[in-house]
């Protein structure tokens, strides 16, 4: 999605209090992060999850590699969304685009103009900070959280005082309010006696190191988050990495690593249409990476500068062309609509479109309670987006963004034929048919509707007026001849956020019986079996009894062309489960003197193990195959 300059901070009062900047003060640590949040990352290192890229050197920020367990859990999550998207449906192809396309696609997309976000420099500590996440930074800071109760009740001012004169000096030393406590504290005062309850002002609005009102009526800039000191006015910052190909390193060989995979889709929309044999509406669906170079990389691996997405774009006939053929438009209800249908408009497709891709995170281990539906306001909404819903998750640092859904009319479409020449429009021969046989009154209706909407999007890309109505004039001709160009929606996920999501929603602590049956403390990831790194592990009962390790291999080999095996002999049992129990791993095998026959009757029997229940149970050796088959899928 294309991602503009956000407003770069909330509603605010101006201020007459004191600057923060106190070039001598010293700079405060770090805050303590998510108390959760350390125990996933340490787990992450521990068990081979998740690495800081380039860590021998001091790592780079932004930038995450994956390790043993991380790179399965990846691949097992894109292997089941191209299943699922691709593989079960017939009106879904699949293309891998390059990384470095012919830098016009970003001018065409926006990116070079719009894909920008706000960012400010701190006086005190030089770092650079993304000014619209600033509160949400400071929040959830060390500082910033005691402080959210008490903006949020409206603190009097011997309070506010108090706290700036013991725990605050120690946590933000340069914040105005710590540098002059009793000046700010009697200032706030003074604005709660001066307001009527209804227009009170929070201490959000009023804890900010200065005043801004003459640089935007109404807005403030919030202190630095990581040590309060004064924030520079905001200033934009695309978020492309540039980079030049072919020897000669100039203006004329720039180039740059894509933002998202979305762009190959619509530059590739024809020669897909025509080599797959399908027809609109249809959908094309790409996973492959994707560079942003963010202002504040944070959270973990949420927000980095090289990630992966999974994106599909989903081509749809427009209103006036599905009323044309079927007589009408499908409003939507609440809920899942159903299977398509040709009466369909947008809205109802928009709905389809966020269902399914609700079904597909609860297919995964992901259950509809640890998500939310975010309808973007009209305000919000991308200048093209018709509708746009953001499927928020639960992390431990805050609910964030999953995936968005949007219905990006035929804006991407029509701005490549605009800048290309070239023909991105489809020729309906069902719309040709179904437009004969209207009366006159609905062809001047349904054209009437068409024109005025290709004559906004034109006039709001730039055309002049009398050029806009000719083309759109154009192209309203062209619908009553079957030609159109199509919309689409596209419901477009992080990976990597994705990934963070399954292992915060996995971790999970509780009490079991150690080899001693002391109970201690067991850290449990509960992956579905579908996306599990490890489906199954296989232990020997004793590593030094050869006809046990034997059998054990057979087991392993007969289950490792179907399925992730894990093999292990080290250690006692119960601490073998353990270690697999960290791993997320769903099942494990023991073979043990049973399964040789020292009871006769369980000769060529395994314990089979559940990793949630820890409950064992026999099973044949020959059935434990097709038994695990059907869990794991």
């Amino acid at each position: 999605m294309v991602q503009t300059a956000q407003t770069a901070g909330r509603a605010g009062a101006s201020l007459d209090i004191l600057p923060a900047l106190a070039k001598t003060a010293p700079l405060m640590a770090d805050p303590k992060v998510n108390e959760q949040m350390e125990k996933i990352v340490s787990l992450c290192k521990r068990r081979g999850f998740i690495f800081q890229s380039s860590e021998i050197y001091g790592g780079i920020n932004g930038f995450w590699d994956y390790g043993p367990l991380g790179a399965e859990l990846k691949r097992n999550v894109k292997d089941f969304w191209w299943r699922t998207m691709v593989h079960t449906r017939d009106d879904v192809a699949g293309l891998e685009a390059t990384i470095i396309m012919h830098p016009q696609i970003w001018k065409a997309s926006g990116h070079v103009d719009t894909f920008v976000d706000p960012m400010s420099t701190c006086h005190g500590c030089k770092r650079l900070i993304r000014t619209d996440q600033a509160w949400e930074m400071i929040e959830t800071s060390g500082w910033g959280a005691p402080l959210k109760e008490l903006y949020q009740s409206h603190a009097p001012a011997d309070e506010l005082a108090k706290w700036a004169e013991t725990k605050g000096k120690r946590l933000v030393p340069r914040l105005a309010l710590i540098l002059n406590p009793r000046a700010v504290a009697a200032n706030w005062e003074r604005r709660l006696q001066e307001s009527s309850n209804a227009e009170r002002p929070t201490l959000r609005q009023f804890f900010v190191a200065m005043g801004r009102e003459e640089y935007e009526p109404g807005y403030s800039i919030p202190p630095c988050p990581h040590c309060g000191s004064e924030l520079t006015e905001p200033r934009p910052f695309n978020l492309m990495f540039r980079t030049c190909v072919g020897p000669a390193a100039d203006d004329d060989n720039v180039a740059f690593l894509r933002p998202e995979t979305a762009q190959a889709i619509f530059v590739q929309f024809k020669n897909v249409l025509e080599t797959s044999r399908q027809k609109v509406p249809f959908g094309i669906a790409q996973a492959g990476k994707a560079f942003r170079n963010e202002v504040t990389p944070r959270n973990f691996t949420f927000r980095s500068r090289e990630f992966e997405q999974m994106e599909l774009e989903y081509f749809i006939r427009p209103d006036e062309a599905i009323e044309a053929i079927t007589g009408q438009v499908t409003k939507p209800a609440a809920g899942h609509p159903g299977e398509p249908r040709p009466c369909w408009g947008w809205q109802t497709w928009h709905q389809y479109w966020v269902e399914e891709r609700i079904r597909f995170y609860e297919s995964i281990g992901l259950p509809r309670a640890t998500l939310e539906e975010y309808w973007q306001t009209p305000e919000e909404l991308a200048h093209y987006a018709r509708a746009t819903v953001d499927l928020l998750f639960k992390f431990p640092f805050g609910t964030q963004e999953l995936e968005g859904i949007a219905a990006r009319s035929d804006f991407d479409l029509s701005q490549h034929q605009r800048f290309s020449g070239k023909t991105m429009g489809v020729f309906d021969e069902e719309l040709k048919l179904a437009w004969a046989k209207l009366d006159e009154a609905k062809k001047a209706e349904l054209s009437k509707r068409y024109f005025e909407a290709r004559l906004k999007y034109l006039v709001k890309m730039g055309e002049a007026k009398e050029k806009a109505e000719k083309l759109a004039t154009e192209d309203a001709a062209g619908l009553a001849k079957g030609n159109y160009i199509p919309h689409v929606i596209e419901p477009s996920a992080g990976v990597d956020r994705l990934i963070l999501a399954l292992i915060c929603n996995a971790y999970t602590e509780d009490q079991a019986p150690d080899e001693k049956g002391k109970l201690e403390t067991r850290v449990v990831m509960k992956f579905h079996p579908r996306i599990a790194p490890i489906k199954v592990a296989v232990f020997p009962l004793l590593k030094n009894r050869p006809e046990l390790v034997k059998k054990a291999h057979e087991v392993r080999d007969l289950l490792r062309p179907h399925m992730t095996v894990f093999y292990d002999d080290a250690g006692a049992i119960g601490r073998r489960y353990r270690r697999q129990d960290e791993a997320g791993t769903p099942f494990g095998v023991t073979v043990d003197f049973d399964t040789l026959g020292e009871k006769r009757d369980l000769l060529n029997t395994v314990t089979l193990r559940d990793r949630d229940t820890m409950q064992q149970t026999r099973v044949k050796i020959g059935d434990l195959l097709s038994l695990l088959l059907e869990k794991i899928r």
